[in-house]
């Protein structure tokens, strides 16, 4: 902490090995919600995020395979991948 901080007031992050990287996502693990929330908490994530953010929706409603690419279009943002692991559904998202 510099020496001119006021103790009690946080200071900016500084880079460093901790910071993660551009590259980094955000993991959302909405296994087990029912439709329509998970593409409800997907959006709420993406209209919070700052352009580039990139976000891994990992779902269990086998309606999402429809609703989070409806989603991510409606938004003009940008699905990079989807799979299927198992029972789960796995988008990877980027704000645009």
């Amino acid at each position: 902490m510099p020496v001119d901080a006021d103790p009690g007031k946080p200071t900016a992050p500084t880079p460093d090995a901790e910071t993660p990287g551009a590259d980094e996502s955000t993991r959302l693990d909405l296994k087990g919600l029912k439709c329509p929330l998970p593409a409800l908490h997907t959006r709420r994530a993406l209209e919070r995020a700052a352009p580039g953010a990139r976000f891994e929706v990992v779902c269990t409603d086998p309606m999402a395979v429809i609703d989070i690419p409806h989603l991510v279009g409606q938004l003009g943002d940008v699905l990079e991948a989807s799979e299927r692991r198992a029972a789960e559904l796995v988008f990877r998202i980027r704000k645009a």
